[in-house]
């Protein structure tokens, strides 16, 4: 089982997310008052918390929500994860959709530290039940052909 470490979200695209509270997360809609959020396959994104704890160790001054990423999970490797797995965090289901993502343009984490593992390591999903998610909420993945 995993764990939520941080909820972020921003409502401009292009800046960093900032942390909060807990987040209301909307079927087919993604992170409510996210600037990513909408009706697409990549409605909400995650970052392992041990991946950026691995980058911070390498010098980086990140926070979380620098990456883009709306989630911060502890104790899942979720770039390991199959295209089609399902998250389960309290009443919010999510489904994945796309494993890392192409960077079109070196962001500013790139531009200081000559690398950023948001195209590699971060994950995208869909909003299957809607809910809201807080830090500490756990997080548990849900195999759809098993239906665990």
């Amino acid at each position: 089982m995993g764990k939520v470490v941080a909820v972020c979200q921003s409502e401009k695209k292009g800046t960093p997310k900032t942390t909060r509270d807990r987040g209301e997360f909307r079927i087919n809609h993604g992170l409510v008052g996210d600037a990513h959020a909408g009706d697409w396959h990549r409605q909400v994104s995650l970052l392992s918390h041990e991946k950026v704890e691995a980058f911070r160790k390498r010098g980086a001054r990140v926070d979380h929500g620098a990456f883009g990423e709306n989630l911060v999970v502890e104790g899942i490797d979720l770039k390991t994860l199959p295209i089609g797995t399902l998250l389960e965090c309290g009443e919010v289901l999510l489904e994945v959709t796309q494993i890392g993502k192409e960077c079109h343009s070196h962001c500013e984490i790139f531009k200081v530290m000559g690398d950023c593992i948001m195209p590699r390591e971060g994950i995208f999903a869909r909003v299957l039940k809607g809910g809201f998610i807080a830090p500490g909420d756990g997080m548990e993945i849900r195999n759809p052909d098993h239906g665990k």
